[in-house]
C-alpha cells in the first residue's frame, strides 16, 4: 500500500492513468470497437456470423447497408438481369458492313 497522496483531483492527474486499451481494431469491420475482454465487437458483432444491426438506430443501419461498399457482385445484377442471365455468347459487331 502507498501513502495517501494529497491530490483529491477527479480530473488532469486521474486521467494520466488510464493506460490499458478495452478495445483493439475489429479483423471484419476494421474499427477499434474489438472489446478484447469480451472478444466481441461492439460495431458489427464479430465473432457472431450476422452483423450487428438494431432498428432502434436507423443511421447506423444506413452506413452500414448494401451500397456502401463495392458491391463486387451485386453491381453487375441489374445489367446482366437485363440481357436475361446469359453466358457463354459473343456480342454481336455493331460495325457497318461494307457492299
Amino acid at each position: 500500500l502507498r501513502p495517501p497522496t494529497k491530490n483529491m483531483t477527479k480530473g488532469t492527474t486521474s486521467f494520466g492513468k488510464r493506460t490499458s486499451k478495452t478495445h483493439t481494431t475489429c479483423r471484419r469491420c476494421g474499427g477499434r470497437s474489438y472489446h478484447i475482454q469480451k472478444a466481441t465487437c461492439s460495431a458489427c458483432g464479430y465473432p457472431a456470423p450476422r452483423l450487428r444491426s438494431y432498428n432502434w438506430s436507423v443511421k447506423a443501419i444506413r452506413r452500414k447497408t448494401t451500397g456502401t461498399g463495392r458491391m463486387r457482385y451485386l453491381k453487375h445484377m441489374p445489367r446482366r438481369a437485363k440481357n436475361g442471365f446469359r453466358e457463354g455468347t459473343n456480342a454481336v459487331s455493331k460495325k457497318r458492313v461494307s457492299k
